[in-house]
């Protein structure tokens, strides 16, 4: 059984693109400098539409988490950590944080980004923990 896979579309295609070569891309508006995620065709803060893609640091923090004991499919190994990542450029993003034990995740946990096969064609951010 296969994983969800995420659907292609001009919005999605540069996030995608970047995370194939190990890069997390967000759009910057070029009017106000807010960093957004998930992509849109204006800028969520003042509505431009001078929007690039930008390489991100790839460091934030778990703003909140959940542990899944139960997989929805045999694509899924549980348990895994599904957590909301609080970028350092500002958007949140829901992701996977692997390569721990799902009790050394914490709210406030500082992470990492990391990049993970999801399909033969797909590679999408996962996190790992960091210690400062």
């Amino acid at each position: 059984m296969n994983k969800i896979q995420p659907a292609p579309g001009n919005l999605a295609d540069a996030f995608i693109a970047g995370c194939r070569v190990g890069e997390l891309r967000l759009q910057c508006c070029g009017n106000c400098g807010s960093y957004q995620f998930y992509p849109r065709i204006m800028c969520a803060e003042c509505h431009g539409r001078d929007l690039s893609w930008t390489a991100a640091s790839g460091r934030g923090s778990v703003s909140s988490f959940t542990v899944v004991r139960r997989a929805i499919s045999a694509a899924y190994e549980a348990p895994y950590v599904v957590a909301l990542i609080a970028l350092e450029e500002g958007p949140t993003l829901m992701s996977h944080i692997v390569d721990c034990a799902p009790e050394d995740v914490a709210v406030g946990a500082q992470v990492r980004v990391n990049f993970a096969a999801w399909s033969d064609s797909v590679t999408l951010p996962v996190f790992t923990l960091h210690n400062n």
